[in-house]
């Protein structure tokens, strides 16, 4: 063995990562097929490479039998008794069988082999990478653009986010920085196949862990996501610590840390609602930013009739409905909104209870939002 596929080894091992183990036996097995066909040998052979001299020699293994029936494969006690004394029925004999113009013709096969298993070799480097990163977030950039997919650099890998997974308010151009979240690491023939998303609700609960601290160290959790990718997404949010005020942890100084991730995607809505073990109260959180006066829950239907005030209903369900099918996304309650008149009349409201007092105890609303402007909006889109 030349000491030029040594020294290449060795610089694949340290430029690759690739374990020099791995290489020599994908080399050992590369000269035991070039072996068997170029000198049609058929038996059981062994390839032993000496790195420190850089020989190769190859010992045909022979199984020790009383009656031989095939003399590829098998020897007699006699003969084996010859070779050494010491062996008996059924123990391997191991004779050396390497040909004069063995290591011309065998490097030669032995090269693109090797060439191949370093191929696969660095592919599973690379899968090894990146399945660690499934269901984590990660900033690429757009490489091109065909009917199908947009195609994103990761660094050592170009992940595909197909165009269900794109959102429909961003448009996508070559070199943008885009961070993507991945769905799926698979490793094929060709390579690890990654698949990424910009829709995924995985990728707004990482773009909390990144700009809360509280969520990321644990102070903080996140109970549920309800995401309609581009324009609306609610998140209920929980602290362990009644001293926590989770909702102003992830809205931040002047709403600062929801604001970011509200840039990052392209304008997107969040709502940020208090999450709760009492259905009650956490469908009501869930509605903001409509108020609701009362919330009568159906326990074995997993389903709540929800009041709100008349001039609040088109706030409560949102526009084209999306407001109340967010919530209901949310908290997993089946969600039926009543303005106040109608539950009145059908008797789901009475004179005594007090009206004006809202059940709502999110905070998430920012300083300058305008309820007057929401509601205009939801009812001309109705």
């Amino acid at each position: 063995m030349s000491s030029d596929l040594l020294d290449a080894m060795t610089a694949l091992e340290k430029d690759k990562g690739i374990s020099k183990e791995v290489l020599i036996d994908a080399l050992e097995a590369a000269l035991i097929s070039a072996y068997k066909r170029n000198f049609n040998q058929a038996q059981n052979v062994r390839v032993d490479i000496n790195e420190g001299l850089g020989q190769i020699k190859v010992f045909a293994r022979k199984e020790i039998v009383e009656t031989v029936e095939d003399q590829r494969l098998q020897i007699s006690l006699e003969q084996a008794k010859a070779i050494n004394p010491h062996y008996e029925l059924e123990d391997t004999v191991e004779i050396e069988v390497t040909p004069k113009n063995f290591g011309r013709i065998a490097a030669q096969t032995a090269k693109q082999v090797v060439t191949q298993r370093v191929r696969e070799a660095e592919r599973g480097v690379i899968f090894s990478e990146y399945i660690d990163r499934e269901d984590d977030i990660m900033t690429g950039i757009v490489q091109r653009l065909d009917h199908r997919y947009i195609y994103v650099d990761l660094g050592r890998v170009e992940a595909l986010l197909p165009l269900t997974e794109q959102m429909p308010n961003e448009s996508y151009h070559p070199h943008d920085r885009i961070k993507v979240y991945l769905t799926k690491v698979e490793n094929t023939t060709k390579g690890p196949s990654i698949m990424v998303s910009r829709t995924h609700p995985g990728l707004l609960k990482r773009l909390f862990e990144l700009e809360v601290p509280e969520i990321f160290d644990g102070t903080v959790e996140i109970k549920s996501i309800a995401r309609e990718a581009g324009d609306r997404s609610k998140i209920a949010v929980h602290a362990e610590d009644a001293a926590v005020d989770p909702v102003g942890s992830c809205v931040g100084q002047k709403g600062a840390r929801v604001q970011t991730i509200v840039n990052e995607l392209k304008g997107e809505k969040i709502d940020i609602v208090r999450w709760s073990e009492d259905p009650v109260t956490y469908v009501a959180n869930s509605l903001s930013p409509s108020k609701v006066l009362k919330v009568i829950v159906d326990e074995e239907n997993k389903a709540t009739t929800v009041v709100v005030p008349d001039y609040q209903l088109s706030l409560a369900i949102g526009k084209r409905g999306q407001n109340a099918r967010l919530a209901a996304k949310l908290t997993g309650w089946k969600i039926d909104i009543k303005s106040e008149s109608d539950a009145l009349e059908q008797g789901l409201l009475s004179e005594s209870d007090n009206h004006e007092e809202s059940l709502l105890e999110s905070e998430e609303l920012p300083s300058d939002f305008d309820e007057s402007e929401e509601q205009k909006s939801n009812t001309e889109d109705e």
